[in-house]
């Protein structure tokens, strides 16, 4: 089925051959007599990578046919991360270059929204946060509250944020996924 361009909006999925396009930003620009142009940032779901693209208003491309499955994260096996989905228990697997930075993210268990498209699995959705476990950081400091002071901690999962510098190893902790922040202490 065809598209309007003008309906690309943010989180649309759109195909160009065999290609199938995540939309990341939509903008329509209008300049004087002429007519209008779209331009999208896009991510291509099967490389991972992200490229703008300019169409005139009125072009059409094809919609794709894809779907969100909830799943959940098993292991990894080398470089290709495995899920499962809970309600049918068949299993999807996704390469290291195709989930990019959001590989950094996952840990046994996690529940995720798998996007599949034509029976393979093509990306996924995290949570807009996640709570992890301090494993390591410095020594606990007190005073110096006049400003944020913050030092790095090792997480449950390996991965490295900066939190305040009371935290301590134990302590849980919520980390922004889109931007790999810490966010609050969790109790």
């Amino acid at each position: 089925m065809a598209l309007n361009v003008t309906d690309l909006r943010n989180g649309t999925f759109y195909k160009e051959g065999k290609d199938i396009f995540l939309v990341l930003t939509y903008e329509h620009v209008k300049t004087g007599r002429g007519s209008g142009n779209i331009k999208v940032k896009v991510r291509n779901i099967r490389t991972g990578s992200v490229v703008e693209k300019s169409f005139i208003t009125g072009a059409r491309v094809d919609e794709a046919d894809v779907e969100k499955k909830k799943a959940q994260f098993l292991y990894k096996d080398g470089e290709t991360f495995n899920f499962m989905d809970p309600a049918s228990f068949e299993q999807f697997s996704l390469s290291a270059p195709v989930l990019g930075d959001q590989a950094k993210y996952l840990k046994d268990g996690l529940e995720v929204i798998l996007i599949v498209g034509e029976g393979e699995a093509l990306g996924l959705e995290l949570p807009m946060s996640l709570v992890y476990e301090i494993t390591e950081t410095g020594p606990e400091e007190k005073g110096n509250t006049v400003s944020n002071v913050f030092k790095e901690a090792v997480l449950d999962n390996g991965l490295v944020v900066r939190v305040p510098m009371f935290m301590k190893v134990g302590e849980k902790v919520k980390v922004d996924t889109r931007s790999g922040e810490y966010i609050e202490r969790v109790k």
